[in-house]
């Protein structure tokens, strides 16, 4: 079993929040601490990122979730759970929710892809981090992450510069696996089977994961409800608390 690095906190339904790629749990500090008012909130560092274990060779997004969903079985104990992702962590919900529909009493894909039809990006990234480091794609990264107008301010900076830290201190070959991952999935398919609510944010600035890909996860994941928040990547640090409003919400509604 792969050692994932968990924090625990409040009390209430259980959430748990799963990051991007190259960030670590830290990603949802805000988020957090709105919805640890309320629920008890798991979040988690993903395999080869932040303190969770390193694990050699590559893997699939199938992996991911069977990390979570072995988290999930430890920490619940059998209680279903609201299960949020966020880019890599929306695939890994993808990756879960046909597989294990009797842990998730619901699922958020935020800023995510059910597939991505062109692997060039992701070759171009492989080989720049293999020849040059993590660091080397670190400014590409932040720029699709935030907006300039949040990161102009005093918390944006602050944020880009916690996130900047977290990507280059990651290990490049844990990363470069992490990129091959997520560059081959294709949830197409599978997505048809997906029997638990499903909300799908998308972040109407968001140029890595764009509306469209969401629209898409919609129209084949059955029930699946879209929101919007005007936001670029990594909607949960650049709006905090609409974010996290959506997802109260959304659990009202169920």
């Amino acid at each position: 079993m792969t050692r994932l690095n968990v924090i625990r906190e409040g009390e209430g339904p259980i959430v748990v929040l799963s990051h991007a790629l190259g960030c670590d749990l830290h990603m949802w500090d805000e988020v957090a601490a709105v919805l640890a008012r309320a629920h008890t909130v798991l979040r988690y560092d993903h395999r080869n990122h932040g303190g969770s274990e390193v694990v050699p060779g590559p893997f699939s997004l199938q992996a991911l979730a069977e990390d979570a969903a072995a988290l999930i079985e430890r920490e619940a104990e059998g209680e279903p759970v609201h299960f949020v992702g966020l880019s890599m962590g929306g695939m890994t919900a993808q990756a879960l929710a046909p597989k294990y529909p009797q842990l998730l009493k619901s699922v958020v894909i935020a800023n995510s892809s059910a597939y991505y039809p062109d692997q060039t990006p992701w070759r171009t990234r492989v080989e720049t981090v293999q020849a040059q480091g993590v660091a080397a794609i670190a400014p590409g990264a932040l720029a699709r992450w935030l907006t300039p107008a949040y990161v102009a301010t005093p918390e944006g900076t602050e944020a880009a510069r916690r996130l900047n830290d977290t990507l280059v201190g990651t290990d490049a070959a844990a990363y470069i696996a992490s990129c091959n991952a997520v560059s081959a999935i294709d949830f197409r398919e599978s997505n048809r089977a997906v029997t638990t609510p499903t909300l799908v944010i998308a972040g109407l600035r968001d140029e890595a994961t764009p509306l469209a890909m969401s629209e898409a996860m919609v129209a084949a994941i059955p029930g699946a409800r879209l929101a919007t928040i005007d936001a670029a990547h990594l909607s949960a640090v650049e709006r905090p608390v609409e974010f996290s409003q959506l997802l109260i919400d959304f659990w009202r509604s169920l």
